[in-house]
């Protein structure tokens, strides 16, 4: 199960609708920065493909201008 957090910087004036557009995605949490036009995003998907697809899909939002890992980690299941 790969849980990320990230840091992602909208476009100038644009926090609003980053928050709009993430907050539709699965497995995604938005969580906006009070004093900075930053956003904290954290992920949880139940394998490597999902992380990878809801990556692409966060990048693929026009009003993201960046996104930084900040922490990672994949838990494997036991087998």
């Amino acid at each position: 199960m790969p849980i990320k957090s990230y840091l992602a910087h909208p476009h100038d004036g644009k926090k609003e609708e980053l928050i709009n557009a993430m907050s539709q995605l699965s497995n995604c949490e938005v969580i906006p920065a009070e004093n900075k036009d930053l956003l904290i995003v954290v992920t949880d998907t139940d394998n490597k493909i999902e992380d990878e697809q809801l990556k692409e899909k966060i990048e693929a939002i026009d009003s993201l201008k960046l996104l930084a890992m900040v922490s990672g980690f994949d838990t494997p299941k036991s087998k």
